[in-house]
């Protein structure tokens, strides 16, 4: 049976961040719902990190005040879920070990040199792109952060796409492992690819091919790591879902920050 749209609703936003919002079920169809409207999450994250941004900037702020502003928001409403997985992804995989050694190595609580060395890059890459992009004008840095922010989540969908298996047979990789059809992947990265295009469009015809193109690659270098990942472990994790979010929203920042 289809779930009522409000729980896949519920779902997402009651699993991939803090805001105030109960999970009513906790099954596949559910979860399945809930991957499919994940981008949902990113915009909401986006637009409120874009808004604090904007508000230092009103308020008479540097740029780069602003952007760590704008990038601390989504740590904050997600209490770092993603961060962390990428720091533990970043671990598991640059310890070289066989499957079962890296998943019980991203399992632990600290952070080893390469999660550390991951963050760094991650953080100061996203600061620096929103930085000089919010010195540019502040629509396109408020822009770039939504899009940015949608794009993570969009990577998180295409990743519980049928065929991917789950590393573990529990957690929260293993809830949704696998619970997206691939005909509904393809829809919602479309429609992504087709909002951030529309909000290229509010600033002029270059943003339209920047934003499309920060999408594409999004996607594209989180699906490289999401098969790489998948070849190490065996499949999926929470974790690895947390490194591809982060991994997507930096690659868009990046793009973004490009002028071409």
């Amino acid at each position: 049976m289809t779930p009522p749209p409000l729980d896949g609703l519920r779902f997402a936003f009651g699993t991939l961040s803090v805001l105030p919002v109960k999970v009513t079920r906790w099954d596949r169809e559910a979860a399945r719902g809930g991957m499919l409207c994940a981008p949902l999450v990113g915009v909401v994250l986006g637009v409120l990190s874009a808004a604090l941004g904007l508000l230092l900037l009103a308020l008479g702020s540097s740029g780069p005040l602003a952007a760590v502003a704008t990038v601390a928001v989504p740590a904050v409403l997600t209490r770092g879920l993603h961060l962390d997985g990428l720091a533990d992804t970043a671990d598991g995989l640059g310890s070289g070990k066989p499957a079962e050694d890296a998943l019980r190595i991203m399992k632990q609580s600290d952070i080893g040199p390469f999660g550390v060395i991951a963050l760094v890059l991650v953080l100061l890459a996203q600061v620096a792109a929103l930085s000089q992009m919010y010195g540019d004008s502040w629509a396109r840095g408020a822009t770039a952060a939504v899009v940015a922010a949608t794009a993570a989540r969009l990577a998180l969908t295409l990743a519980a796409r049928t065929g991917v298996p789950p590393a573990r047979p529990e957690g929260l990789g293993a809830a949704v492992a696998g619970v997206v059809p691939v005909r509904g992947a393809v829809l919602t990265a479309a429609a992504v690819t087709l909002g951030a295009a529309g909000a290229g469009a509010l600033l002029g015809s270059y943003d339209i091919v920047r934003a499309v193109l920060a999408v594409a690659a999004a996607v594209g270098v989180a699906e490289v790591l999401l098969r790489h990942c998948t070849r190490r472990f065996g499949g999926v994790t929470g974790d690895v879902f947390g490194g591809l979010a982060e991994t997507a929203a930096t690659t868009a920042l990046v793009v973004l920050s490009l002028n071409f």
